[in-house]
């Protein structure tokens, strides 16, 4: 099976040489011996003239794997709640394989997570990470999960499961959250919003980060994803997270009447 781009020439170029210029300008060169190795970045997932310069700044500063996991929230409500694509990716920079063996172990870890392609064929949030990871690692190997609404019951079950399936790898892996933070709301409006959700993230606090978004109705779109992913991350032994860069849309429109919020982050 392979998985066709749904957001190539919509959300990044989808001709391979464009891509690839594009790539080189939001991507900073960081000698290689300068990046460091992360249990797992945030990363935006809005049009590349938008967020691509976050998520350049921020898959820059650390060592990218060949094994890659990414979470990234559906936002078409199609297919299972926790639906692992089973599928290797077709992409403009070149096809990527799904990473089989860890997807496997992802599998027979938990009790939640379904192989269902049909969460996928549509979405673009972790689509659009993909060009990064491959500008990084030309080995790269995925592993796709699309997150729909759960519990914090049920993301604190998950990011278990995927820790044990990480540490059973035995190989080095990055997971990917991927959100984008508050939506259409005047500037000064999404940056208090957005303050109140990295300030969680920052202090390494999942269960707050899943309750302040709940409570003060943020508009973070993967907060699911991204709350798993911080629970797994402190499962396999990391103490920190750091901001990289948080922008908006505004930046690049001029329209602050109306922005959405973008941030990088780095966990290790």
């Amino acid at each position: 099976m392979l998985r066709q781009p749904a957001a190539a020439d919509r959300f990044y170029p989808g001709d391979p040489a464009r891509l690839e210029q594009a790539l080189g300008q939001l991507i900073p060169q960081v000698p290689e011996k300068v990046r460091r190795p992360a249990k797992a970045i945030i990363l935006p997932h809005a049009g590349y003239v938008y967020s691509g310069a976050t998520a350049g700044l921020t898959v820059a500063q650390v060592t990218v794997p060949e094994s890659v996991v990414i979470l990234g929230p559906n936002h078409y409500g199609q297919g299972a709640e926790l639906a692992l694509s089973a599928a290797d990716w077709s992409m403009p920079l070149g096809e990527v394989p799904r990473d089989r063996p860890l997807s496997e172990r992802l599998l027979a870890a938990s009790s939640a997570i379904v192989s269902d392609d049909l969460a996928h064929e549509r979405e673009h949030s972790l689509e659009v990470q993909v060009p990064f990871l491959q500008a990084q690692q030309p080995d790269l190997r995925l592993v796709a999960l699309a997150v729909s609404q759960v519990s914090y019951g049920l993301c604190r079950q998950v990011g278990q499961e995927l820790a044990k399936a990480i540490q059973d790898h035995g190989e080095p892996v990055l997971m990917v959250a991927s959100t984008d933070m508050t939506h259409y709301k005047p500037r000064a409006q999404a940056s208090e919003q957005d303050r109140l959700a990295i300030e969680r993230m920052l202090a390494f606090d999942p269960e707050g980060l899943y309750r302040v978004v709940g409570e003060r109705g943020i508009t973070m779109c993967g907060v699911l994803p991204t709350t798993i992913v911080l629970l797994a991350a402190k499962e396999l032994g990391a103490s920190k997270v750091e901001l990289v860069h948080y922008t908006d849309s505004g930046e690049v429109s001029g329209d602050t009447d109306q922005v959405v919020g973008y941030a990088g982050l780095i966990v290790s």
